[in-house]
């Protein structure tokens, strides 16, 4: 139970319930919390995180991006993510990483540039007892509409931030998608074209190609990264460009990624019902992803850090 759990803040553990700021620190009230979501896997060779390296460096970004400072090195990261999935015994699970001020603030702009971290680590399956987690769905597969709401505008945030502020904008289309009847939605960017989902990206198959909106308007996930190098690696062709809202209705497959279940199907996208739930492709790309989070294929074992 969360109740059990230790949690890294500032380079000491703390108990889960002492990990706390005040409600009117600045990355509370303001949202300028910046983070990460990694996950945690149960490998042939042990406990290992998914991609850490890429994560760390994106959080880098998130930080100069937002003009912040972060009060540890990449490898003091690694270590304190590490160090926080041993101090919990973890086989498997999530790993959020948040960099916060816990300053009180009414001020708009932060109180400093240095920022506080602090590393949680816990598996759904124990922690969450209660929260339904959709395993069943990633082979029955989603239901997804075209949102109303458009992504966030790269001229008018840095939308490659990872920025608590930022997740308010999948989070009201995640909502209208649900009030509508749908597991999730599928958002376009200011100029029409197809972008991600509420936190999550978004492919399509097409004549055997696989298809990706191209960077730019959408964040740079690792998830994504993945997916479309690993496809690659298998000879699969892959295409990143901007697609037409259109596509939605002509793709013979749709499915989205995220870090949590790397491979979602998309059954159906608005009225329209797709085919065979998994689709070949997406099939094919779901047990590679399995494969390669198992460590179980030798080509992407530099994608794993090993934490027991």
């Amino acid at each position: 139970m969360l109740e059990d759990r230790f949690v890294f803040i500032n380079k000491e553990f703390v108990a889960w319930q002492k990990a706390t700021v005040h409600m009117m620190c600045h990355s509370f009230s303001r949202g300028s919390a910046i983070f990460e979501v990694l996950s945690l896997h149960a490998t042939v060779s042990g406990p290992a995180v998914f991609r850490l390296h890429d994560h760390i460096d994106r959080l880098f970004k998130s930080a100069r991006l937002l003009d912040m400072q972060l009060p540890l090195s990449r490898d003091e990261f690694c270590e304190a993510v590490a160090g926080t999935v041993r101090k919990n015994s973890l086989e498997k699970g999530f790993i959020k990483i948040m960099c916060y001020y816990p300053q009180v603030a009414v001020e708009i702009y932060p109180p400093q540039k240095m920022l506080d971290v602090a590393v949680f680590a816990l598996d759904p399956a124990v922690d969450l007892e209660g929260i339904d987690f959709p395993i069943d769905a990633v082979e029955k597969g989603i239901s997804a509409c075209l949102s109303k709401w458009r992504k966030l505008d790269p001229q008018t945030v840095p939308i490659e931030a990872k920025a608590a502020a930022n997740y308010l904008n999948g989070m009201v289309a995640h909502g209208d998608a649900q009030k509508r009847g749908f597991d999730q939605a599928i958002m376009l960017d200011t100029q029409g074209f197809i972008a991600e989902g509420g936190t999550e990206s978004v492919f399509l198959v097409r004549n055997g190609r696989l298809l990706a909106p191209v960077l730019g308007t959408v964040l740079q996930s690792i998830t994504r990264r993945s997916i479309l190098q690993a496809a690659q690696t298998e000879g699969i062709e892959t295409v990143e460009a901007r697609l037409r809202p259109e596509l939605l209705f002509e793709a013979d497959e749709i499915f989205t990624g995220c870090t949590p279940f790397k491979v979602f199907p998309v059954r159906q996208m608005e009225d329209r019902m797709l085919g065979e739930i998994p689709g070949p492709l997406t099939r094919r790309l779901s047990a590679l992803m399995k494969n390669i989070v198992a460590g179980s294929d030798e080509r992407f074992k530099d994608w794993l850090f090993a934490v027991g």
